[in-house]
């Protein structure tokens, strides 16, 4: 008996075997027109584009308000019509301007160099493994916890001459600290150092914790002493922190208003570019001038705060370059 064998036709294509490799491999793509649509850095630009635009607006409508401002001439509050540069001229030529420019530069110089110097033996002070770290951590952070009014309110007692707690510490009997040229800054100068040292220190602390211990080991083996080790490793390494530092500090100094206005009032050239333009915007009206003087303010700390920038940006360049190599 012979079976008969059915074999399958070979021209029927819908009994032939389908491989895997014949399956459709662009299940994953996307189609066409999302593929020929915009890359993810235009799309994560375009998501980001409107908080961009809502902060530039809200950063740079008071500056350019204030400079319409300080184009317009004002008798108290009533306006004038318009002057041009004539505020500007009048704020350049003015005396009292350059007085307060001096105290100003004259006290960010001594008091950010001061509290970099004092901020940085507290870092180190502070780095350091000892019973009562985290007391002595506590204790030089309180005076920047202080409010900046309560501190030179407080400073304020303690210079004056009563009570005369200075005085009486120094063995003076009536020394007016308060009362004499040069003094009287040097006493605004030492309650900004008292108060903001520590979050100098702060900053410096989280730089010196991201510096690896075993560059001090491999020093320590090559025979490297503790100030071979602070110059060569510690301050190279904690550069980018100390521009931070230096950054945040010489900003906050160029408008200092509060420690001055407090404890001297302006008096004994201790008159910061701050407290005149609130003497122009609130005191004596005078809006067109006042915008001047703000705008004058917020350009040279602008500029310095720009290089400072770039000093950084420079510095963070050259290290992740030092460190791919």
């Amino acid at each position: 008996m012979v079976r008969a064998t059915v074999t399958p036709d070979s021209g029927d294509a819908s009994q032939a075997p389908v491989s895997q490799n014949d399956q459709p491999t662009d299940r994953g793509s996307p189609p066409p027109r999302l593929r020929q649509g915009l890359s993810e850095r235009a799309l994560g630009r375009l998501f980001v584009s409107p908080s961009i635009l809502l902060m530039a607006l809200v950063a740079l409508f008071p500056v350019i308000w204030a400079f319409v401002l300080s184009l317009q001439l004002y008798n108290r509050r009533q306006p004038q019509g318009f002057g041009g540069f004539q505020n500007y001229l009048e704020a350049l030529t003015m005396p009292r301007f350059w007085d307060s420019i001096q105290f100003t530069f004259l006290f960010t110089v001594t008091s950010v160099t001061a509290e970099f110097v004092i901020g940085m033996g507290f870092a180190l002070l502070m780095n350091q493994s000892f019973r009562g770290r985290g007391v002595t951590r506590a204790a030089i952070l309180v005076p920047w916890v202080i409010p900046t009014v309560v501190a030179a309110q407080m400073w304020f007692f303690m210079f004056n001459i009563t009570p005369g707690f200075i005085n009486n510490l120094l063995g003076l009997e009536n020394f007016n600290w308060l009362g004499q040229r040069g003094w009287a800054t040097f006493a605004v100068v030492f309650a900004d150092v008292w108060k903001t040292a520590p979050f100098v220190a702060l900053l410096l602390l989280a730089g010196l914790q991201t510096i690896p211990g075993d560059v001090y080991e491999s020093a320590r083996v090559d025979g490297a002493g503790p100030f071979a080790r602070f110059w060569h490793i510690t301050l190279p390494l904690l550069r980018p922190a100390i521009l931070v530092a230096l950054l945040f500090r010489t900003v906050e100094a160029l408008r200092v208003y509060d420690l001055p206005q407090v404890m001297t009032r302006g008096a004994f050239d201790t008159e910061s570019l701050s407290m005149l333009v609130q003497q122009y915007v609130v005191r004596t009206p005078d809006p067109g001038f006042g915008a001047a003087l703000s705008t004058l303010t917020f350009v040279l700390i602008l500029g310095i705060g720009l290089i400072f920038v770039r000093l950084l940006g420079r510095d963070l360049v050259i290290g992740t370059e030092g460190s791919r190599r």
